[in-house]
């Protein structure tokens, strides 16, 4: 997919690399899966952008975090290893797993891994490839507004102040709003609403009219777009901000269980059950049922409607999007794209 429509992605994220700590050391995990074919073949004359995911995995992380040797050391190897393959910059995911150990209720350690990625930034601006006419680019993934009060987990506004120097984007997860402890729709329109306001309000601030006014309607009003040089701000730092799509679908089973399916277990399903596709109004999702072995089962799964009403809430405030991911989805869905 990513070969056959790359004239319609900017950027293409293949999720390769883990960055995890070894027997002695920390280690760069994934270089065995690289693909330099199917790079040459999807980024032609440079676009798009190839910028593999880099995750953290495992415990303990926060040595990297505390001692200069290890945060040298763990970047550097991420640098080294975009130097050498030669691509346009990394997708760095950090923030869940900081969150689960608890890195972000330490108000010391959620500071010094501020400092990390702020300094991995640096260190990817300054690579400049021969080819590229760019220094390498650093896109930071976020979790969704938390859905009770604020939580120290959260991503705040002096969290994306601190970085707005070295985050060149930032993937906002807005999916997985639904588990199998608790099964629901993949991404419910007005919770994905809530989480692009919440950013337009870290964006805008508190004494920002504008932010005030988007959270107020909804998404950017051409009012708003036109107030002078707050809202070419507000749309400016908007298209660094890439709200993330689902391609995905679940497979629940009642009242709790199943798990995510792809495109073609979809398919099969509809196929063996020719099951009547319903629309949730107040989610803005299709679903279906079907029974198996006296088990009832309810599956989520995206459609032209719930994707075009995604991507025009993200086209209507100047954001752009992370689908997860390409290879899960339909082929029609790159319609819409």
């Amino acid at each position: 997919m990513a070969k056959k429509y790359r004239a319609k992605f900017t950027h293409i994220s293949p999720v390769w690399y883990q960055l995890k700590r070894g027997h002695k050391d920390l280690e760069l995990i994934g270089g065995h899966d690289v693909d330099t074919d199917w790079i040459k073949d999807v980024r032609q004359e440079g676009q798009p952008l190839i910028v593999p995911r880099v995750v953290l995995e495992g415990w303990p992380l926060d040595n990297m975090l505390v001692e200069t040797r290890e945060k040298l050391q763990a970047i550097q190897l991420i640098s080294s290893e975009c130097r050498k393959r030669g691509y346009d910059g990394i997708v760095f995911e950090a923030w869940s797993l900081w969150s689960a150990y608890g890195t972000l209720q330490n108000s010391k350690l959620r500071q010094k891994a501020l400092n990390f990625v702020q300094e991995l930034g640096s260190s990817l601006h300054n690579i400049v490839l021969p080819r590229q006419t760019r220094n390498m680019q650093l896109i930071f993934v976020i979790p969704p507004v938390s859905r009770q009060a604020q939580e120290l987990r959260d991503f705040t506004a002096a969290d994306m102040a601190y970085l707005k120097d070295a985050v060149d984007a930032y993937s906002l997860m807005t999916y997985d709003f639904s588990n199998s402890y608790n099964p629901g729709p993949t991404a419910p329109l007005s919770w994905m609403r809530t989480c692009i306001q919440s950013v337009i309000s870290l964006i805008g601030g508190n004494d920002n009219p504008i932010a005030d006014n988007v959270l107020k309607l909804g998404p950017v009003s051409n009012q708003a777009r036109h107030q002078g040089s707050l809202g070419r701000k507000m749309d400016n730092n908007m298209s660094k901000i890439l709200v993330g799509i689902n391609f995905y679908g679940n497979d629940f089973v009642l009242p709790q269980g199943g798990g995510p399916i792809l495109g073609h277990e979809y398919l099969s399903l509809l196929s063996s059950y020719k099951p009547k596709l319903s629309w949730d109004g107040f989610n803005d999702e299709h679903y279906f049922d079907y029974t198996v072995a006296q088990e009832l089962h309810r599956v989520f799964y995206p459609s032209l409607k719930s994707l075009s009403l995604r991507l025009e809430e993200a086209k209507s405030c100047g954001a752009g999007v992370s689908i997860w991911e390409i290879g899960q989805g339909l082929e029609y869905f790159f319609d819409l794209l």
